[in-house]
């Protein structure tokens, strides 16, 4: 058999790829539920330098309820292609390992199961998700000299909550409802109270901290971590942990309620008796003194506060009730004006000037000062040293740069004394700048302090909004005192003199928090200044604690948080961090290693004030947070909550659906959502007492954790206080208390709580936010696997609405599908309500009960549940004359009203939405049950051939409408046309879409406003015998998606066109060779070059091929009239612009192109095809430069015979019985030069004769002027430049050729500007020998001699008649010994000169090969460019190993750019790096595009740049720099793989402008740029497989 193909098609499934292929994440897609998924895996990129500390990447574990595995793949980033990678994380290995934070293991590295490949796009990091909680990871390089991280960040899994027999409470299923612990009294009466949050629907209480408080009796102030508050207990019976374990066991199993209690871990209360044995763990006067000035001031504000109290300032506009703005700016006038003056608060950042200066003197008397002028600046700038202990007038200053700057020699200075006089006054000098810059830097602190105190006593006393605080007194003093203070001092005296004394560490520094201050900044820390400046909003009644950095800095105050910590985690299933944004991270992270050594699936929710995303995810990353708590109440209108309803979780409604391997994509913390917290005002008081059911119904439509504080849905007008709060909740009343479901909102907070866990346990993850009108929110919850969504509409009251409100027009809700009942109805309404009449009474005067906290009176709840819409009171069914629309219209739906709808689609879509998840599960899931459809896909793609699939996937315009059959690049309105006509067209956009899910996209838009897509497909295919069966299938399966509502029709056709996309992927890689095969994502994706440029094209067919041409023959196809005719395809030259007609086939692209793109990839009958098709056209001893079907081809390059003959070579020594190819018959079209041409078949010759005919002719030189020469086939060449002339040289042998006229290489650029002066000029000759095709020949006659040797080629030398009749003749042999004898001497430019080199004024570089050689312009022959690397590849025996590797560095340091190789030198005078066709100045160097090869970077010559350093590095380094190379080959060709994969067209452009800049004048993907290239990867992948034989190298 010939040339049988390598490959055989397959039947089978496609197998489930372990690799990102050449579409990114367009590849395997699953279900949108990850349950349904047996193995999630994600995947991280690792990139050079990158930190994702402030990224936050969430991943779940896996568990027993939905049995699957989560694994995070880490995979290399093109910026760490070739580099030695070792990555590093803390997930220990095994479940049962202890998690240590800073121990860290290394990871493995594995490949992809589907490649043989080690080629770093296909090597992979497995972890394997075992327990919760956050893990940091980082990567350093093994062959770099810093073990630094080169990258890092964590990775956050998700904690597994289990309720009742072990069932499964999922983190978006949370209903959390907060009760302040004080407030439940003794622990008898627990379970009643407790169970108002059960019968409401919560499955999860917060507590805050249970354990005895201060004497504030502050919910947030402890007094000891370890004891219980000791109103829980009665009479003689003490409560224990043990028995609220006890209890919270109970909640659990029974109740199926978790339970969540605080930690606080930043400040403990004033009177913890710890304190007085251990002051050091607060920040005290001893341990902290920079707070001493801070200490006095706050002295100092108390005194003023007592004074006034004692009436003692009222004559001077003070009076001992502060409650306008005069007594404000009175208080202003007395601080700044009476109280600062005295303390002298700068003083204790400040010099003693005189005693500095008496010191220098007397350290300068025993100097001798150095020669010089008067003192001049130093580099290092005299400044104040702060005193460490803050006392007066104690700063200092470096003495000893004192001495340098100012004792200087002075020549204005006669004697000793009046030099050390005036060096004296100089320092003097800059002391008094020093100390007038610290005491405006100080006073400047101080006036902030005395505005920011104004502030405060602003908002408590004056403000309507503040608590108007009336009398002053030490209760309530003018600003909260920001220390504790010990024994009795009476005046700023004994405040000082208590401040530096030891007693001092017993004068500790509250807490509090900072509005806007940095999270992560320690604000009590010796760089800050808040307690000077008095920003802190204090709590007066907690001291700060001190931690430092490590348990050894205060072993005491971290042993006993971590008991504390210990027992709280033992006790409730999680912890809340209490002001976690401003608690120390290596404190937090500690503390909660410790709880999660006890519970492993520990949840942790915390609040943050950081205003920043960014900020946010540091601590949820450092700390493994589980849920932030976020606030409804943030929102000011309707439109702001609908908006953080859809931002706290969940995917779009008809969201696409995502692979079960697919890219680790950054989150948003999980939120725990709650419609009011316990420490905010109620909504009562902020908005409307009718705003509370609808804003929690909004809340609880949210894709995430729920919320509430008990109190809102008993209608608890006020805050419940954590410190003023000293009632009791009231207990449910089968208890004997007063709550029922007819208090409040309970009755519907209880439906909307079962309603939000039913959402979020059967997967209604897609949401949809629509501002019906101001007021109005509808929310969607849909579920993608059952195509149900739930509708609830809310009726916001931000304020209070009108006493005279009345109906007004509300747009109707319309839904796609049918409705299937109303789930619920709910308003919250006035007493003194009539049916059709709401009354919106404003509370009356509210009465506290004094024994329990009781709720507003006079309001009551309206719900029914479970309604048809004929018996909603809300909603009435209006005709929509669309049987698939339903339209809802609004009926008596006022403010405080809620409605919820449950829709399910039209039972005529059922059918085809069932058959098409089967086929979305099929592609992703094969089971016996749903295999058939794509069993027959499968059947389908197994038919195709590469140039069918060509079709399928790819074609753009040009080609597409060349076929004449009225279809070109589909054309989506508000976006343009794709790039291509097939499926690739469509992917190319769907990747990026898809994993945004990005549905507002104008892709998206018009699937969702009709079928055109779709029928544009399924019609294109059908149209062509070869894919017609491909569209038959697409119609059938497309033909569902038409029939399902619009908004879900992106995603399924995303789904079928996707799985249907990858399996004709696959049907390619299946019939090309296994290098290809089996090959990395970088390989397959090159591979494909080869079908993107390879097809069937009418206007650019092959020459028709011999007749008599043994099989495997060219396919066929029926033309217009029925007729077989060849239907070869043809290798374009690149797309866009070489698409069709005359300009799609080039000779020395083709070749150049060939054997990376047709025959590394196994298509050895299109290699073939080619080789003989250009064969057929041989004229004057060259194929064509541009085919045009053979008859009117050109013959006016030299360079593209000598490819063709390097492909015939690749071809014979790399194709399974590829020598046959010398004998198949090539139809010759012109026998001779001057013959007409002839029908295929009527000449034939074998391969070799063609061959032989071609090397004859150059042997015996030939000069010709090209047929028709003038503008009818070259519109600017001069007359000249039509004769051409090849030759070689007898003194060299190098073959040569053309003229000054014309180009007859790949730099073929010929100006065509009348403007600029460049009509008719080459811009590069390159006349004489050029370098590669003297490499390019050379391999040639060797090969040729040893063919000849082994009686494969029947000739082994060429002969030249000369003009006296005589015949000489050359061996191949001699040929080549005759450049390998000249080659090195002629073409290398000498590192240093030498004697007798030629032209040693034209070299401008050095250590490099000469360009040309004998160019009729000597000075181009100096020219750097980037081709003698083809010459070094084709035949290394010429060239010295050093002299190779100099010159290989030389071209990497100046040619090499990000993508391609500079075309010539940049110091070159002829260097322009930006290519512009268009261009029409009167620049001779730019217009028209002169400069096309002076200097853009060009991809294809990369290729043999890098195979060129891989053939010499042994050579001149061994195994050592072989390696070298290779990762360093590796890591350059990461930028061609990003490239790769971002493009639209999946392809490699053409060039690019300077610097890798896009070259809108190039083509996007190029043939010879991917064939390049994959040869590389060819013989990097040889390299792995064996080390390659050292070259027997020629020294020249």
């Amino acid at each position: 058999m010939r040339n049988a193909q390598l490959t055989s098609c397959s039947t089978k499934m496609p197998p489930r790829q372990e690799a990102v292929g050449p579409g990114g994440s367009e590849l395997k897609f699953v279900g949108n539920s990850p349950q349904e998924v047996a193995k999630q895996v994600r995947v991280l990129t690792l990139n050079d330098g990158e930190h994702q500390d402030s990224t936050l990447y969430r991943l779940q574990k896996g568990n027993e309820i939905y049995p699957r595995s989560w694994w995070l793949h880490l995979r290399l980033g093109p910026s760490l292609f070739g580099r030695k990678v070792r990555v590093f994380c803390n997930l220990p290995s095994k479940v049962e390992e202890p998690f240590e934070r800073t121990q860290y293991r290394a990871l493995s590295w594995q490949h992809d199961s589907s490649t043989s490949s080690t080629d770093d796009s296909s090597t992979y990091i497995e972890i394997f998700m075992s327990r919760p909680g956050s893990f940091h990871y980082y990567f350093t390089y093994s062959d770099s000299d810093t073990y630094e991280p080169q990258g890092s960040g964590f990775f956050s899994v998700d904690p597994v909550l289990r309720v009742g027999n072990n069932e499964l409470l999922p983190l978006d299923c949370i209903q959390c409802q907060t009760v302040l612990s004080k407030c439940l009294g003794p622990f008898s009466s627990w379970e009643a109270k407790l169970r108002v949050g059960q019968e409401s629907g919560y499955n999860m209480i917060h507590f805050t901290p249970v354990q005895e408080l201060g004497d504030s009796n502050s919910a947030y102030s402890l007094r000891n971590q370890l004891k219980l508050n000791p109103i829980f207990s009665e009479g003689n019976h003490t409560i224990e942990y043990a028995d609220i374990e006890k209890f919270t066991d109970k909640m659990r199993r029974e109740w199926k309620v978790a339970s969540v209690c605080d930690i606080v871990l930043n400040h403990t209360a004033n009177e913890t008796d710890w304190l007085q044995d251990h002051p050091e763990c607060s920040y005290n006067l001893i341990n902290s003194p920079h707070l001493r000035p801070a200490y006095l001031l706050d002295a100092l504000l108390n005194i003023l506060t007592q004074e006034i109290s004692e009436g003692k300032w009222e004559f001077s506009g003070i009076p001992s009730e502060v409650t306008e703005e005069a007594h404000l700016s009175a208080i202003r006038s007395a601080l700044l004006g009476f109280f600062l003056p005295q303390v002298k608060i700068p003083e204790l950042y400040m010099l003693d000037v005189n005693h500095i200066v008496s010191d220098f003197q007397d350290l300068a008397r025993r100097r001798v000062p150095p020669v010089g002028s008067v003192p001049t600046p130093s580099p290092q700038e005299l400044k104040i040293i702060p005193d460490p202990l803050y006392r007066r007038l104690k700063a200092t200053v470096d003495m000893e740069l004192a001495l340098r700057i100012y004792n200087v020699y002075r020549s204005d200075s006669f004697d000793e004394e009046t030099r050390l006089r005036r060096c004296s006054e100089d320092l003097r000098a800059h002391l008094d700048k020093l100390n007038s810059a610290i005491f405006n830097e100080v006073q400047g602190h101080l006036q902030a302090a005395v505005d920011n105190s104004i502030a405060g006593m602003r908002y408590f006393r004056v403000q309507s909004d503040g608590p108007k605080l009336k009398d002053v007194s030490i209760k309530n003093p003018l600003v909260p005192r920001y220390f504790t203070d010990y024994g009795s001092p009476k005046n700023i005296a004994d405040y000082e003199e208590l401040a530096y004394s030891p007693k001092g560490c017993f004068v500790m520094a509250h807490n509090g928090w900072v509005m806007n201050d940095d999270p992560l900044r320690n604000f009590a820390s010796s760089d800050s200044n808040v307690y000077l400046r008095r920003e802190l909003i204090a709590w007066g009644d907690s001291v700060k604690l001190r931690y430092g950095d490590k348990p050894d800095d205060c072993p005491f105050l971290w042993r006993q948080m971590q008991d504390y910590v210990e027992l709280t985690a033992q006790v409730f299933d999680g912890i809340r961090l209490d002001n976690c944004h401003s608690t120390p991270i290596p404190v937090a992270e500690y503390l909660l290693d410790a709880a999660r050594k006890v519970r492993p699936d520990l949840y942790v929710v915390a609040e943050l004030f950081t205003n920043s995303d960014q900020k946010d995810n540091i601590f949820v990353n450092r700390l493994g947070i589980s849920s932030l708590i976020r606030e409804a109440m943030s929102a000011w209108d309707s439109h702001e909550l609908g908006r953080l309803v859809y931002r706290y979780g969940g995917e779009p409604v008809g969201a696409f659906f995502q692979s079960s391997l697919r890219p680790l994509t950054p989150s948003v913390a999980h939120a725990l959502f709650l419609d009011l917290t316990h420490d905010n005002p109620s909504p009562v008081d902020k908005r409307s007492v009718f705003d509370l059911l609808p804003s929690a119904a909004l809340v609880s439509m949210a894709c995430c954790a729920s919320g509430s504080s008990r109190g809102y849905d008993e209608l608890v007008p006020h805050h419940i206080h954590v410190v003023d709060e000293g009632r009791q909740y009231s207990e449910w009343f089968e208890a004997g208390g007063t709550i029922n479901l007819k208090t409040g909102i309970v009755a519907a907070k209880r439906a909307l709580n079962q309603l939000h866990y039913e959402l979020g346990n059967t997967h209604f993850n897609q949401v949809f936010v629509d501002q019906i009108d101001s007021n109005i929110v509808a929310v969607t919850r849909h579920c993608p696997d059952t195509h149900q969504s739930v509708v609830l509409v809310a009726y916001t009251a931000f304020s209070h609405p009108a006493s005279d409100w009345r109906p007004h027009y509300i747009k109707p809700l319309r839904v796609e599908g049918t409705v299937d009942e109303i789930i619920f109805e709910a308003s919250l309404q006035h007493v003194s309500s009539r049916p059709g009449v709401p009354s919106f009474e404003k509370p009356k005067s509210f009465e506290k009960n004094s024994s329990y906290i009781n709720g507003l009176l006079g309001y009551e709840v309206k719900i029914r549940e479970h309604l048809k819409v004929s018996d909603s009171d809300f909603l009435e069914q209006e005709e929509t004359g669309d049987s698939n629309i339903t339209q809802l219209k609004f009926t008596n739906f006022c403010p405080g009203s809620v409605v919820v709808v449950r829709v399910s689609i039209q039972n005529n879509v059922v059918p085809s939405l069932k058959k098409l998840h089967s086929l979305v599960n099929a592609f992703t899931q094969p089971t016996p049950e749903v295999i058939p459809s794509v069993v027959g896909l499968g059947n389908v793609v197994t038919h195709l051939t590469l140039a069918n699939l060509n079709r399928a996937l790819y074609r753009c315009d040009a080609e597409e409408r060349d076929e004449g059959k009225g279809f070109g690049a589909y054309d989506i309105p508000g976006f343009g046309p794709l790039v291509y006509c097939g499926l690739q067209g469509f992917l190319s956009l769907l990747a990026d879409i898809r994993v945004k899910n990005d549905l507002g996209h104008p892709f998206c838009n018009n699937l969702r406003q009709g079928n055109w897509m779709i029928d544009y497909i399924v019609q294109r295919l059908q149209i062509d015998s070869g894919t017609k069966d491909l569209g038959g299938w697409l119609e059938e399966q497309l033909g569902l998606v038409k029939q399902i509502p619009r908004y879900l029709v992106p995603s399924y056709f995303d789904a079928v066109v996707t799985g249907c996309y990858q399996m004709l992927l696959q049907q390619a890689w299946n019939l090309m060779s296994p290098f290809v095969k089996n090959g990395s994502s970088f390989v397959r994706s090159l591979a494909l070059g080869s079908v993107q440029c390879g097809g069937f094209v009418q206007s650019a067919r092959l020459p028709q091929l011999s007749p008599a041409l043994p099989p495997p023959l060219p396919p066929k196809q029926l033309n217009a009239q029925g007729e077989e005719e060849q239907a070869c395809l043809t290798l374009s030259a690149g797309l866009p612009h070489f698409s069709t007609g005359y300009m799609r086939s080039w000779g020395r692209d083709t070749f150049i192109a060939l054997r990376g793109l047709f025959i590394l990839t196994g298509r050895f009958q299109e290699a073939r095809f080619h080789i003989l098709g250009y064969a057929a056209c041989l004229r004057h001893g060259l194929i064509p430069n541009l085919l045009d079907g053979g008859l009117n081809s050109r013959f006016n390059c030299r360079d593209a015979v000598w490819w063709w003959l390097n492909c015939i070579q690749s071809y014979v020594e790399e194709v399974p019985g590829g020598a046959s190819i010398l004998q198949d018959p090539v139809s010759r079209i012109f026998p001779t030069d001057d013959s007409p041409p002839l029908p295929a078949g009527k000449m034939d010759q074998p391969l070799y004769e063609v061959m032989q005919e071609a090397l004859t002719v150059h042997f015996q030189g030939l000069c010709f002027r090209e047929r028709n020469a003038g503008r009818s086939i070259d519109a600017h060449m001069t007359d000249k430049g039509f004769n051409v002339q090849i030759g070689v040289h007898p003194e060299t042998g190098f073959v040569f050729g053309g003229n000054s006229y014309n180009c007859g290489t790949w730099m073929d650029k010929m100006g065509s500007s009348e403007k600029a002066g460049t009509r008719g000029r080459p811009a590069t000759p390159r006349d004489g020998s050029a370098v590669e095709l003297v490499g390019l020949s050379m391999r040639t006659l060797l090969w040729l001699s040893a063919m000849h040797e082994k009686g494969a080629y029947p000739y082994s030398s060429v002969s030249r008649k000369n003009k006296d009749g005589s015949v000489f003749s050359w061996t191949y042999r001699q040929w080549g010994e005759k450049i390998a004898a000249n080659f090195e001497k002629c073409f290398y430019v000498n590192s240093t000169p030498t004697a007798g080199e030629e032209r040693s004024d034209l070299i401008h570089q050095r250590g490099i090969y000469k360009d040309t050689y004998h160019a009729s312009q000597a000075w181009c022959d100096f020219q750097l460019r980037c081709n003698f690397p083809v010459a070094m590849v084709a035949a290394p025996e010429l060239f010295n190993p050093a002299h190779a590797w100099t010159a290989l560095k030389k071209l990497e340091s100046t040619l090499l750019g990000p993508l391609g190789m500079k075309t010539l030198d940049p110091a070159d005078w002829n260097y322009r790096g930006d290519y512009d066709n268009s261009n029409d100045s009167n620049d001779a160097h730019v217009a028209h595009g002169f400069n096309y090869h002076q200097g853009p970077e060009w991809l294809w010559p990369v290729g043999y740049f890098l195979r060129a350093r891989l053939h010499f590095a042994r050579a001149v380094g061994g195994e050592a720099e072989i390696q070298r190379v290779s990762a360093n080959t590796r890591a350059l060709l990461a930028r061609h793989f990003t490239a790769l994969q971002s493009s639209p067209w999946r392809g490699l452009p053409e060039l690019t402008n300077s610097e890798g800049k896009f070259c809108p004048g190039s083509c996007t993907t190029q043939a010879w740029s991917m064939g390049c290239l994959l040869e590389v990867l060819h013989d990097l992948s040889r390299l792995e497989e064996y080390p390659p034989a050292t070259l027997e190298l020629v020294d020249n």
